[in-house]
């Protein structure tokens, strides 16, 4: 491999420093060195020196450094015109390093130039890595245009990778960590590729790149990395004895060699895969140590702990182990604000832990107590403008307040929901803009910088084309092709992905616009039964209306849920209307025999509102005795049809009787219902299909809704 500088390694032995702090059986030293040229005796500044354990400083101006660690702990020493070096602590005894030019101190002013240049653009990356993507790419771009040598190509796109890391662009970070890799293996980009990998979900290329590495080339902290990564991707994909395997051999050796931050890492992991193998004692016994372990760490590493340890307890059931653990997150959690910003995306703001202690009494049926944190967290997210917390909290709180009996506060919780919802809408779309602005941002200048390096690698070529022959032109032309496919594939992905991302979001709208309109419509019933009837049936129809609002909450968030529960609610909802027009109608659900309910799925409240419809506009006003009649069939095997119709006064009769405000109202819902079977088509391929007409050549004509549903 070239590089810039050559290293070499002397270690002279200087009179013994006594240690400073003395523990028991490892006491921790004082460790001088420094790092200079070997051939002017040159001190080199600003030059990276880390402990494995934690410890890190920088040598000054005379490229001296001093930093505390203890015996078996490994000495990185990293800059950017030298191959990373590491050793291990064996004694106190002072370190010096020399390295010596590759080249003669004599190149010109130009070459010098260009390695200063570069190095200054490189360090402005560091900078803004993460603060300003788009800065980071254009610093990368220009110290491309100075770079003199494959080594520094290599190291430009590996922190061009490194910053889209960051930035969560994982296809970005492939592509920059393979080219990086085409000018210059290292194991750090290998490392940081397989990573790119499993957060791209390639979780095959992941494994490949993690076990095709050399460990014997590896230090002991890259040997930790190795093993936690291999375990992630392992976790990723279920495979929970090959994780487990990969984090006890990664906590193995940060221990031997005293890598503290690891050992906490792998511990609370591997805590988390004894739990996602039922082993809830054995991940109980890892979480006690990852947490005893954390304490030793950053008062904040601590509290990240504690809330993994709380949600493993929250999925366990321990609701007042995890009440105890979150009261104390939301004291101590004051105190870090003071040292570092905690934005809203971070699992330890109060206003999370608060919705959480509500939720966990909830869970306890224990109302009172539920009611003042769920408030709490409420009032915090409004002050932080969370609105996704705010959005959780406030649809928990109208849940705790059914669930109490309350159902005017239950009311008017969810009508301070419905609020947060359309807001956080509009936000979305807001964020969705401002991401797609910068993803298109972010790929010009990706596109940019693939373009210096196929202008360099085409350069190259013509050169090298004087003294061999033309074929080489043409292989740096298909290599442009290559980059120009890459580049094409990656802009499809991201289409296809944004695509995605505006149907859900959409469909999530057009939910959050149909549960509130249900309810309300629901809950106007409930009150004009309460004005009609005695109080013991009341409370018998409030009872089956608080069973139906429990299960339309529950599968509100879901594309699809099994067709047995949405027969199970209308069953329910349909026997509520019944209750409420015994003298108008009456009703029949049958499902063939022939059908299997539970190999179907189908999209939650879609064929309720046709029967809204068939009821409100069309056997109400009908002057004798209707039916309404609601039948699943098997049409082929593979497709079931599900009929609602009825013997009303059909759709002309009932839109002649209509007001212009509910003729507005009904074809807001029908026109929801069409765009969500539009959507879920679009993304499912074709699963729905909904047919309306007459249901037979009468006076009373009816209507019927026949629902073609397709098997997974």
């Amino acid at each position: 491999m070239k590089h810039l500088l050559k290293y070499s390694l002397f270690f002279l032995l200087w009179l013994p420093l006594q240690p400073i702090v003395a523990q028991q059986g490892n006491p921790l030293l004082h460790i001088r060195g420094s790092v200079r040229e070997s051939d002017t005796y040159e001190p080199i500044a600003k030059v990276n020196i880390e402990i494995n354990g934690g410890a890190y400083t920088i040598t000054d101006w005379q490229g001296r450094f001093t930093i505390k660690a203890r015996k078996g702990d490994e000495l990185i020493v990293r800059h950017k015109d030298f191959e990373t070096v590491y050793y291990t602590i064996t004694n106190e005894d002072r370190i010096t390093i020399e390295v010596e030019p590759v080249v003669s101190k004599n190149y010109n002013a130009k070459f010098r130039q260009d390695i200063k240049r570069f190095n200054a653009l490189i360090d402005s990356v560091a900078v803004y890595k993460k603060k300003d993507v788009a800065k980071s790419i254009k610093f990368v771009g220009e110290a491309l245009t100075h770079s003199n040598s494959v080594s520094q190509n290599a190291e430009a796109y590996q922190i061009l990778a490194e910053v889209y890391m960051y930035w969560k662009q994982y296809d970005l970070a492939v592509n920059n960590y393979r080219i990086s890799l085409q000018n210059e293996e290292t194991n750090d980009s290998k490392l940081g590729l397989a990573k790119a990998y499993e957060l791209n979900n390639n979780y095959q290329e992941s494994i490949d790149t993690y076990t095709t590495l050399n460990k014997k080339e590896l230090g002991n902290y890259q040997l930790v990395t190795l093993f936690e990564g291999l375990g992630d991707t392992y976790f990723s994909i279920k495979n929970y004895d090959e994780s487990l395997n990969a984090y006890q051999t990664g906590l193995k050796i940060a221990k031997d060699h005293l890598i503290s931050p690891k050992v906490v890492d792998l511990n609370s992991k591997i805590a988390q895969v004894f739990n996602a193998k039922g082993k809830v004692d054995e991940a109980e016994i890892y979480f006690g140590s990852s947490m005893n372990l954390a304490e030793k760490q950053t008062k904040k590493r601590a509290l990240e702990e504690k809330v993994t340890v709380a949600d493993f307890q929250n999925t366990n059931r321990n609701y007042d182990k995890e009440i105890k653990l979150r009261k104390e997150i939301v004291e101590d959690v004051k105190s870090v604000e003071n040292d570092s910003i905690i934005d809203n995306a971070s699992a330890l703001t109060s206003q999370k832990q608060n919705y959480k202690i509500g939720n966990a009494y909830a869970l306890q049926k224990d109302y009172d107590n539920a009611i003042p944190y769920l408030e709490k967290s409420i009032e915090e997210a409004d002050d932080k403008s969370d609105l996704i917390v705010k959005k959780d909290a406030t649809k928990k709180l109208s849940d705790v307040y059914v669930d109490a009996g309350n159902y005017q506060k239950a009311l008017e919780t969810f009508t301070a929901y419905t609020e947060v919802v359309d807001e956080l809408y509009i936000k979305r779309e807001q964020e969705l803009s401002q991401a797609d602005r910068l993803r298109r941002n972010i790929t010009e200048q990706q596109n940019r910088i693939t373009s210096l390096e196929s202008d360099r690698e085409l350069n190259q070529s013509l050169v090298e084309e004087r003294n061999k022959n033309q074929q080489i032109v043409i292989y740096a032309l298909i290599a442009g092709m290559l980059l120009l496919t890459v580049t094409a594939f990656v802009m499809y992905k991201y289409i296809k992905q944004q695509r995605l991302a505006n149907n859900l979001l959409a469909l999530k709208s057009l939910r959050s616009q149909m549960n509130p309109h249900f309810i309300f419509n629901a809950l106007n019933s409930v009150n004009s039964f309460i004005a009609s009837s005695d109080e013991r049936t009341a409370n018998k129809y409030l009872s089956d209306f608080s069973h139906l609002m429990r299960s339309v909450l529950e599968n509100s968030e879901e594309d699809f849920i099994p067709l047995q529960k949405e027969i199970e609610l209308l069953e329910l909802y349909t026997k509520l209307e019944h209750f409420r027009f015994k003298d108008k109608f009456d009703y029949s659900i049958t499902v063939d025999e022939a059908v299997d309910v539970s190999e179907y799925q189908i999209p939650p409240m879609l064929l309720q509102p046709y029967i809204e419809n068939a009821v409100w506009h069309g056997l109400r006003y009908k002057t004798e005795k209707g039916h309404l009649y609601i039948s699943i069939d098997k049409k082929s095997k593979n497709e079931i049809t599900i009929s609602v119709s009825d013997d009303g006064i059909g759709r002309e009769r009932s839109k002649s009787l209509k007001t212009e405000h509910q003729k507005k109202q009904n074809s807001k819902g029908m026109g929801n219902i069409k765009k969500r079977v539009a959507i879920l088509n679009e993304m499912y391929k074709d699963k729905v299909d909904v047919c309306i007409d007459d249901y037979q050549a009468k006076e009373d004509v009816g209507t019927k809704v026949v629902v073609t549903l397709k098997k997974d």
